[in-house]
């Protein structure tokens, strides 16, 4: 892509028109926050999952008792068919039996208007890739393009009383040989804080993170930016899922995004098993730390009955 090699993230912060956004009060760390991710597990499967089973399933995540749960996407049928039912699931989600909050992924401003539209929709989240080839591919805009729509979607959402959740994806790395390194994520950061998102998350989209460079990116970005609430969406292969979890919650994370069984992930990733850590590691290592009884067990169990089902062809 033309230019692409010599972005200029300082003229692309002056380009996006900043809101007056009012400076947060530094935040509390202790609370535990466990994001369940059908919607990212369900989207890249070929076999269309019926409406009934997405229904099924996600109204028992809803009683299992997580933070959010990450249940479909407002984006063109034809880019994502398996979430071409989006607004039909939603329809039939009982959130009378939870204190779970539902977010549904964004790609352009028609689909924050769907989405915050939705009365039972606490969250828009939106993916930014610091990677060109990476957001032209996934939302067909460039970064420019990308950061006026979410300053867009950041004034949608605050009309409607929505958070808006930005994935920083290829935040670890990327596979096209686009600029990369942790000191873009900080840039990045400052624009999406001038902007006004409420929670930012660092997707390790292709799941090459290494440890290490997942606990020393999460303390710069905390140290530096101590008001914002940040969370980890990590792939991996599951050998090495917990020691990411973990680096995380070492550096400080309390936000993390997972999918039961682990499935989902990104196509461009070399491993056929890099998908989605699954939320039963992110349990056992939170346990193990002894932050326990975060979950209803038992309705975990019978969730993950139903992901089996789901998810067994």
């Amino acid at each position: 892509m033309p230019g692409r090699a010599t972005f200029d993230y300082a003229k692309v912060s002056n380009e996006v028109h900043r809101t007056n956004v009012p400076q947060p009060k530094l935040l509390k760390t202790s609370m535990i926050k466990i994001v369940e991710c059908p919607r990212d597990a369900m989207q890249g499967m070929e076999k269309f999952i019926p409406t009934s089973s997405k229904v099924e399933y996600i109204n028992q995540l809803l009683r299992v008792g997580f933070d959010t749960i990450d249940f479909g996407s407002f984006v063109s049928p034809k880019a994502i068919p398996q979430m071409r039912d989006t607004h039909e699931v939603l329809a039939q989600l009982d959130i009378s039996i939870t204190k779970s909050k539902l977010l549904a992924i964004v790609a352009n401003v028609r689909g924050g208007e769907e989405a915050c539209s939705q009365a039972l929709v606490s969250y828009i989240g939106f993916p930014l890739s610091i990677s060109e080839t990476f957001q032209v591919r996934n939302t067909n805009s460039t970064i420019p393009e990308a950061l006026n729509t979410l300053n867009e979607l950041k004034n949608i959402a605050d009309k409607a009383s929505k958070k808006l959740v930005v994935y920083i994806s290829m935040g670890f790395g990327n596979p096209y040989k686009d600029p990369y390194d942790p000191e873009i994520v900080l840039k990045f950061t400052g624009i999406l804080k001038s902007i006004g998102a409420d929670v930012i998350s660092l997707a390790d989209t292709i799941g090459t993170a290494k440890p290490s460079e997942i606990q020393a990116l999460f303390r710069s970005l905390t140290s530096q930016y101590p008001t914002l609430e940040f969370g980890v969406h990590l792939h991996s292969h599951p050998a090495t899922a917990k020691e990411k979890v973990e680096a995380a919650f070492n550096a400080g994370c309390r936000r993390f995004d997972g999918a039961l069984l682990g499935f989902g992930g990104c196509p461009m990733a070399n491993d056929e098993l890099v998908g989605n850590i699954d939320t039963s590691v992110i349990l056992q290592m939170l346990s193990e730390k002894n932050y326990s009884g975060l979950v209803n067990s038992m309705e975990l169990q019978k969730a993950l009955e139903i992901a089996g089902r789901i998810f067994s062809h």
